[in-house]
């Protein structure tokens, strides 16, 4: 099994100019810092958090990968593509596996925004339970969900300083800056009361577990967001966008709270990856991490329940920016969104619960 990391948006254009590339200026400055051979093939790639991805062909069958930020006027510390070009190059002669860094363009005037190159991958992007099924079977689903736990396992090993990163960003309170982030964007894209969510945002902030040495926080780690190998293994880690330096456990939080598993009471989507069956239960990841790191876990549903609050501001202002009409509503199940938040938000107040039963 050989597959492609995403699949083509459909409205692709192939041998031409897809929306976001200049094909004879990044043609020119490929040959010249990756050594591709004209003329180029270029493909755009689903998923890839909001950052466009494009796999590109030569003429000799070389293939790579180049990323960009979306089109349109953004935000001046935006989607960095240097700042992604980094990370990946930083953790390459780690045992964390990503895709090879081959350059960096901060030139605008090759495509119109700033990019980065990057080898590719083979193997497949499981984004749904679809997906897992269609690729692997039930023995080797269980062996990609421990090789995933213990790929995280082996980036929270990594010592910023060591590889270069310990500049990245801010390494203290990285909890307090994200409730303090997430629940100004949610009251912004409030459209209805939710005295659940505000009782859960305040249970949070009121009980922050000690950070213990910072480390690098992927920030959206999951398996859409990597590549699984023929072998059933964690080919490359994907999607650095929002990698920042911070507490660890928050990404262990985060694959526990978006890991659902069949008979969960609350699921906020039921095509995750993990329904497919194989796949291994919450418990066994949490185990396995432990036994990899060592680390102290008693305070993990405190970050389940952070991960799931985070989920619900997340979601909230997609469904806002909906019913506001800045997004097509055209085969979308808008009341969807709303019903995410609400499954998230009680998600995160049973993982409280479970650590403070007055609540």
């Amino acid at each position: 099994m050989t597959q492609d990391p995403g699949q083509p948006e459909p409205d692709t254009a192939t041998g031409g100019e897809p929306a976001g590339i200049r094909v004879g200026p990044v043609s020119e400055w490929l040959a010249e810092h990756v050594g591709t051979t004209a003329p180029l093939r270029f493909e755009r790639l689903a998923g890839g958090h909001s950052n466009l991805t494009y796999r590109i062909d030569d003429a000799e069958g070389r293939r790579v990968v180049l990323r960009r930020p979306p089109e349109g006027e953004l935000l001046p510390t935006a989607h960095d593509m240097g700042r992604e070009h980094r990370l990946i190059e930083a953790l390459g002669p780690t045992d964390v596996p990503v895709p090879e860094a081959l350059a960096t363009c901060t030139d605008a005037a090759v495509i119109g925004a700033p990019f980065y190159v990057m080898a590719h991958v083979d193997g497949v992007v499981l984004h749904t339970a679809t997906d897992a099924e269609a690729a692997f079977d039930e023995p080797e689903r269980a062996r990609i969900g421990r090789d995933f736990i213990d790929v995280l396992a082996r980036l929270h090993a990594v010592e910023p300083d060591a590889v270069g990163l310990g500049d990245l960003s801010r390494k203290e309170d990285y909890i307090a800056r994200q409730l303090k982030t997430w629940w100004r964007q949610y009251e912004a894209s409030r459209t209805a009361s939710d005295p659940l969510l505000g009782q859960v945002n305040e249970w949070l902030h009121g009980n922050i577990p000690e950070q213990g040495p910072a480390r690098v926080v992927h920030g959206d780690y999951r398996l859409g967001n990597t590549i699984s190998s023929a072998d059933a293994r964690i080919a490359a880690v994907l999607d650095w966008e929002i990698a920042t330096l911070g507490d660890p456990l928050a990404d262990l939080g985060y694959v526990l709270a978006t890991w659902p598993r069949p008979g969960d009471e609350h699921v906020a989507t039921t095509s995750a990856t993990s329904m497919a069956a194989g796949f291994p239960e919450r418990a066994e990841l949490l185990a396995t991490y432990e036994s990899a790191t060592g680390a102290d876990l008693s305070s993990i549903d405190y970050y389940v329940a952070w991960a799931n609050w985070k989920t619900a501001c997340i979601v909230q202002g997609v469904y806002r920016r909906y019913l506001d009409g800045q997004l097509s509503t055209e085969g979308v199940d808008v009341e969807g969104f709303r019903r995410t938040v609400e499954a998230a938000t009680e998600l995160a107040a049973t993982a409280i619960r479970r650590v403070d039963p007055t609540f």
